[in-house]
């Protein structure tokens, strides 16, 4: 039994391994199954579950007692019983069978629609009738209230044939020139058949009219689609009463809610080949299709791939046991495969003990062959001094290497690095240090511009979560992972002027706390140096300046402001004598200047003070002014100021 998984689904494949042949006597096959380890692991679930060459369909009777296949060759039916897990009978056929229908609830009615146009009805005890339909046939579909049987193929007429009268009935005229596939919707029986135009045609059993045309090729061609040709309907499938699932020949397949000419989701295989097989899974709401070449299960709603199986040989048709998470394929090849998705439903019945053995399997999961060889590339080659073995039975070539047996590569890797030990102690040696590192504190980045706020608002986010973490309440979003103020940590623009005369009042206590944040920022950075140099030195013990400061009291922050206003006074007053040393300090230099039309000159003397008035800021104008009696400043009641000016002549 093999088992491989995909999107973490685990398919089991319960037909996997070698077969013996049908002539072996029981004496031989006993024999082989002591010589044969794979022989003797295989699972047969049913006994001789094959065909002689090819199988082309496959069913399950509606009571799930019977799985019925037709194959080559020579043409016929094998029916096995899963109460006995056996072949029941068989059946040989005059002509290869194009596809069958089981009629009643076991294998006791059945029809084939074979290659020349015969029609073959058997009974329980074999053979029953035969006729023959005007035109090749290429699919049916059995009609319960009426016991309708409906042939579609290669004529635009739909032959009737009536079972209770056992006559053919008028037949239905159609537009299409040929047709592929049809079905009956088992709710309010609407007939559908898909046309070689690319149509679905519905059909009313009751009136035999016309009620509605899809034009499925044009749906199916989207903007990310390549195909050749003009699609036809390969496969045709309802479920429920609106839903209907149309496969086409280039590999799409749409699916359609009956109420709209639109397509729901349109789903491509990416082979190009026909879907030949759709099913739909009502436990988790997917749909199985299936080309020659792949089985896909999706989602029908959102169209997402579930998992997708590709066996080894092409698909002819699949069958979804029902309730179930079996999967049978009839396929080019004598073994018709058994697959077992326990995601998809439990085993049936009559083989419960799939699930307990499937739950030994995921307890002890079996090495895979992989296990006992070694992948290594050319270059592990030349290193290793094996460069002469590419080309012999010790490797084999896979994708850009080679696998060789794990006791060789041991064997040379012991040879070529006789020192291999020395390497691992001092890898050894390198984990143990990166695990002590990993224990050490750990750094948070801080931002380039702004780095005393940016370490003020992690402190007081860490606060935060504490008191969240005791109340039970949400955290709110941080400043610095918001978006909005991501500029204040980037731009050097946005940097906090702490030497300005604002932030100095406003903040009389940002000092004692700044010079708290400074030593934690240094310390941070000398972290962060050590770490990037990777020099291994022993911790130093934490600062215990933080634990000496407390906060103050009020009486505290008004004597820090009025420090801070003594401290500005001063920086003006410094501020004012360097300006005065440097205006008794500037020399001036001889100028020539022109008198403007209808100015008078009087001195020199008085444009030197127009131009040293003019350096000077306007506060000091104002003082000049109130000293020269131009200029009045009063206070008035409203607690502002007003000024009068006295214009000169």
């Amino acid at each position: 039994m093999q088992v491989c998984s995909l999107n973490e689904v685990k398919i089991y494949s319960l037909s996997a391994g070698r077969s013996l042949p049908e002539w072996l006597s029981d004496r031989k096959k006993r024999a082989l199954q002591k010589k044969d380890v794979d022989i003797r692991r295989r699972i047969e679930l049913i006994q001789d579950f094959e065909m002689p060459t090819v199988s082309t369909k496959i069913k399950i009777s509606r009571d799930g007692q019977y799985i019925m296949a037709v194959g080559t060759y020579k043409p016929r039916v094998r029916c096995f019983d899963t109460y006995q897990l056996s072949q029941k009978f068989e059946r040989c056929l005059d002509s290869e069978v194009v596809t069958f229908e089981i009629l009643s609830d076991d294998y006791s009615k059945i029809v084939f629609l074979q290659c020349g146009r015969f029609v073959e009805f058997h009974s329980q005890h074999g053979h029953y009738y035969k006729t023959r339909i005007p035109k090749f046939g290429r699919d049916f579909s059995y009609h319960y209230p009426s016991c309708d049987l409906y042939f579609v193929g290669a004529s635009s007429e739909v032959y009737r044939l009536n079972l209770e009268q056992g006559r053919f009935l008028n037949s239905l005229q159609t537009d299409a020139s040929e047709s592929n596939a049809c079905d009956i919707n088992p709710v309010h029986f609407l007939f559908a058949m898909g046309t070689a135009e690319g149509k679905v045609e519905c059909w009313d059993p009751r009136t035999r009219n016309r009620v509605g045309l899809l034009d499925c090729a044009l749906s199916s061609v989207t903007a990310d689609t390549e195909i050749e040709g003009l699609p036809s309907v390969s496969a045709l499938k309802f479920d429920g009463a609106l839903s209907m699932a149309v496969g086409t020949s280039t590999g799409q397949v749409l699916l359609y809610d009956l109420r709209s000419s639109n397509p729901l989701i349109v789903k491509d295989h990416h082979y190009g080949l026909p879907i030949k097989s759709i099913q739909y899974q009502h436990q988790l709401d997917l749909i199985i299709s299936a080309d020659s070449r792949i089985i896909k299960m999706w989602n029908k709603d959102t169209g997402k791939i579930f998992t997708s199986m590709e066996p080894e040989y092409d698909i002819n048709d699949v069958c979804l046991y029902p309730n179930s998470g079996m999967l049978m394929t009839a396929n080019e090849a004598p073994k018709m495969n058994i697959y077992y998705i326990p995601v998809l439903g439990p085993a049936p019945k009559w083989c419960s003990f799939l699930d307990n053995l499937t739950e030994e399997l995921e307890e002890n999961p079996e090495s895979t062959v992989y296990d006992d060889y070694k992948f290594v590339t050319r270059q592990d080659l030349e290193n290793l001094g094996l460069a002469h073995l590419i080309g012999s039975p010790l490797l084999r070539a896979y994708m850009h290497g080679f696998f060789m047996d794990i006791r060789l590569y041991h064997k040379a890797k012991m040879m070529a690095n006789p020192f291999a030990y020395e390497e691992y102690r001092r890898e050894k040696i390198r984990q143990k240090i990166e695990e002590t590192r990993a224990q050490r504190v750990q750094l948070k980045k801080l931002p380039k511009v702004n780095k005393e706020l940016a370490l003020k608002l992690i402190e007081e986010e860490g606060e935060e979560q504490q008191v969240t973490r005791k109340r039970k309440q949400k955290n709110l979003p941080s400043l610095l992972k918001d978006d909005r103020f991501k500029v204040m940590f980037e731009n050097p623009d946005f940097q906090v002027d702490e030497q300005s005369e604002e932030f100095r009042l406003l903040n009389p206590l940002v000092s004692k706390i700044s010079e708290k944040r400074k030593r934690k920022l240094k310390v941070l950075e000398e972290l962060e140096a050590q770490e990037q140099e990777e020099e291994e030195e022993p911790e130093g013990k934490a600062s215990d300046a933080e634990s000496s400061e407390s906060s103050d009291d009020e009486k505290g922050w008004v004597e820090e402001v009025r420090k801070q206003r003594k401290l500005l006074r001063q920086e003006e007053k410094v501020k004012r004598q360097e300006r005065l040393k440097e205006d008794q300090q500037t020399s001036l230099k001889p100028q020539f200047f022109e008198i403007k039309e209808g100015e008078e000159f009087r001195s020199f003397k008085d444009s030197a003070k127009t131009q040293k008035l003019m350096k000077k800021t306007l506060g000091d104008r104002l003082k000049l002014e109130e000293k020269l009696g131009t200029l009045n400043v009063s206070d008035t009641t409203v607690g502002s100021k007003q000024a009068t000016f006295k214009l000169k002549k």
